[in-house]
């Protein structure tokens, strides 16, 4: 991928892409963002990525992982 082409929406299309998957949308991707923030602040940083990947392992949707993470 050029140096040009390296903001996040295009990395993220790019894996997508490599996984067969559709990239997210706009709203899916705030709120991804926000269940990292969550993690990573209730915690530690290395919280956000894992609770991403644990709610997708699961089939949990974004904003039901969100608000699960807020209870915690």
């Amino acid at each position: 991928m050029p140096a040009d082409d390296r903001t996040q929406a295009a990395w993220i299309a790019a894996f997508a892409a490599r996984l067969g998957a559709e990239p997210p949308d706009d709203e899916t991707v705030a709120i991804l963002l926000d269940l990292a923030g969550v993690a990573a602040h209730a915690s530690e940083r290395t919280s956000a990525p894992l609770a991403c990947w644990l709610a997708g392992r699961v089939g949990l949707p974004p904003g039901e992982a969100l608000a699960l993470a807020r209870q915690i």
